[in-house]
């Protein structure tokens, strides 16, 4: 290898080593969500979840990762996928759903949480004043800070489900 592309490896390497200790600081916030997450579940709540533009694609796969599970023995959770469209969050939700939203823009949670609906958001070295919960990638590289938000759903995932189960057991 060329001087050049070292370089380029090694400020790939960084800056994805800095995304991953960020996402170690978050860890305490996803927990956070995640036993918020599993009260709303047990209480009959569903999950919503909303991504604008190629965060709707990012917003499927919300929905099928808790409506599908793929440990044997996990429930399926409902939740449901609203595309690109957060404004149907108010129409389909209800005050024990959990409205979840991918790379949100500014107002896309207002409604819901005004509903009274748990609203967790996974933004970009953002902050998001209409939601509960602010999970944030803290990467300047989108495809590094969408990587850390699949890494985060798939936590909140595992976790919602770890909840549910201590709070079955006691």
């Amino acid at each position: 290898m060329e001087g050049g592309d070292v370089e380029v490896l090694d400020e790939i390497r960084a800056g994805r080593e800095a995304a991953g200790m960020a996402l170690v600081g978050e860890v305490g916030a996803v927990a956070e969500a995640a036993a918020a997450m599993s009260g709303r579940f047990r209480r009959g709540g569903r999950l919503l979840a909303v991504g604008r533009a190629e965060a709707a694609a990012d917003a499927a796969h919300v929905a099928v990762e808790f409506t599908h599970p793929v440990i044997v023995g996990k429930p399926a959770l409902p939740a449901l996928c609203l595309g690109a469209e957060p404004a149907l969050l108010p129409i389909w939700g209800r005050p024990q759903d959990i409205a979840v939203g991918v790379r949100p823009a500014v107002g896309d949670l207002a409604a819901a949480r005004s509903l009274g609906m748990l609203t967790v958001a996974l933004t970009v070295n953002a902050t998001c004043a209409e939601a509960d919960h602010v999970l944030a990638a803290r990467s300047a590289d989108p495809l590094v800070a969408r990587e850390i938000h699949v890494t985060m759903y798939h936590l909140l995932w595992e976790l919602v489900h770890v909840f549910l189960e201590s709070e079955a057991q006691t």
